[in-house]
C-alpha cells in the first residue's frame, strides 16, 4: 500500500506529509495482527528488566507531542519513544524545516523542538495510558533563563508516566544545547538530575542522548559521569551536523540534523566505542540509518541492547518494522543464534 501512495506522499512538502500521517494514525484502525511475523520469539528481549516483544523501536521525533504512540504500538514496534517534550508549548523554528534528500535516504531537519508542552502531553497519556513500553524525551524551551530548569520541570511532570525518560542534550537545533557534553556541564546537569530524582522520590530510569559529533577524547569523560551519577544508559546517537561531503542531493546544505543512511556507519562506530568502554555494563540504545534487518544487526553486534528508528519509516513506509523482524528473524538463524539479546556486542 505504501508503494502505491509514496509518490504522491513524497509530492507533499515533509511536514504537511508527518503532519497527515499522526492524523491518519489518530484513527487507529489497523489490526496489530497484520504486522506479527513467524518465530517472532525468537526477538523477545528484556530491556530495564522489562520483556519487550523485539528490540526495534521509534526514535523520538515522530510522535513529539505524545498523540499517537498506542497506534504506533500496533504497527509492530517494541517500544515508542515520544517527545522531545519541553516545559512550555513551543512553536519551534520558521518553515521549512524538514528536507528530503532521496538521493542519499536521509533527512534534514532544523524543527527546533516544536510540541504541545509537558502539561498537555502529561495530561494526553494519562487520559491514554500507554499498551506498551513507553520512553519519554525531554528538553529545554528555546528562550529559557535556565536550560537545566527545564530538564528538572519536565522530569517532575513527566517521570511518572513513562517507562524511562531520556535527556536529549544532542540536539543541533536548540543553541548551546550541545555545551552540555562538556565535562563541567554535564557534570552539573547529572548532578541536578540525580538531586531532583531524590527530592521527588523519581525511580525511572534516565537515559542520555549524545550527539554523533563528538570526539574520541570525551567518550570515556562522558562514561565516567554516566557512571558517577548512576545514570541506566545512554541513546547514541541523534543527528549530525557534518557528515555532508559525500552526500548527493542538491538539499545536503540545508541547516539542521542529518538523519538516515548517512548517518548509519558513523552511529554504529560511536556505539562499537562506547560498548568497548564501558564493558556493556550500561545499556545502549542505537539509533542513526536503521531501516534493514541488516542495519539494526549491525547496532545490535556493535553493542547496542536495542535500536530505533525514524527517517526509515519515512522512506519505507510503517511496514518497515515487520520487514526488520523478518530479516532479522533470518540473520539470526543463519548466525545459529537461539535469541537476539545473544547478538548484543558480538562484533564489538
Amino acid at each position: 500500500m505504501f508503494s502505491i501512495f509514496k509518490p504522491y506522499i513524497f509530492s507533499l512538502d515533509p511536514e504537511i506529509a508527518h503532519d497527515l500521517a499522526i492524523k491518519s494514525l489518530k484513527f487507529n484502525i489497523l489490526p496489530k495482527s497484520i504486522f506479527k511475523v513467524e518465530d517472532e520469539e525468537i526477538l523477545e528481549t528484556t530491556f530495564l528488566n522489562t520483556k519487550l516483544p523485539n528490540p526495534i523501536g521509534l526514535a523520538a521525533g515522530f510522535d513529539k507531542s505524545a498523540e499517537v504512540y498506542n497506534s504506533l504500538f500496533k504497527l509492530g514496534y517494541g517500544f515508542i519513544e515520544v517527545g522531545t517534550v519541553t516545559p512550555r508549548r513551543q512553536l519551534g523554528n520558521p518553515k521549512p524545516r524538514v528536507f528530503r534528500l532521496e538521493k542519499d535516504q536521509a533527512l534534514i531537519n532544523r524543527l527546533g523542538f516544536n510540541n504541545h508542552g509537558s502539561e498537555i502531553v502529561s495530561k494526553r497519556i494519562e487520559m491514554n495510558p500507554p499498551i506498551g513500553f513507553l520512553g519519554i524525551n525531554i528538553g529545554p524551551n528555546k528562550d529559557t533563563d535556565n536550560k537545566e530548569e527545564d530538564y528538572y520541570l519536565c522530569m517532575e511532570k513527566l517521570s511518572s508516566l513513562g517507562n524511562y525518560i531520556t535527556i536529549n542534550i544532542s540536539s543541533p537545533n536548540t543553541e548551546g544545547l550541545r555545551d552540555f557534553h562538556d565535562q563541567k556541564e554535564l557534570d552539573k546537569l547529572l548532578s541536578g538530575i540525580n538531586k531532583i530524582k531524590k527530592e521527588k522520590n523519581i525511580s525511572k530510569p534516565i537515559f542520555v542522548k549524545l550527539s554523533p559529533d563528538i570526539a574520541d577524547s570525551e567518550i570515556s569523560k562522558i562514561i565516567e559521569l554516566i557512571k558517577k551519577y548512576k545514570i541506566d544508559g545512554i541513546i547514541v546517537s541523534n543527528t549530525t551536523d557534518g557528515n555532508r561531503n559525500a552526500l548527493s542531493d542538491t538539499k545536503k546544505n540545508e541547516a539542521g540534523g542529518l538523519s538516515g543512511k548517512p548517518l548509519k556507519s558513523l552511529s554504529t562506530k560511536l556505539i562499537q566505542k562506547f560498548f568497548r568502554e564501558t564493558k556493556s555494563k550500561i545499556q545502549i540504545i542505537g539509533v542513526g540509518g536503521v531501516d534493514s534487518g541488516n542495519s539494526a544487526f549491525e547496532k545490535i553486534a556493535a553493542g547496542a541492547n536495542v535500536v530505533q528508528l525514524y527517517t526509515g519509516m519515512v522512506y519505507k513506509g510503517p511496514g518497515v518494522v515487520k520487514d526488520i523482524k523478518k530479516d532479522l528473524i533470518s540473520i539470526l538463524k543463519k548466525e545459529n543464534l537461539k535469541n537476539i539479546s545473544e547478538a548484543v556486542g558480538i562484533n564489538a
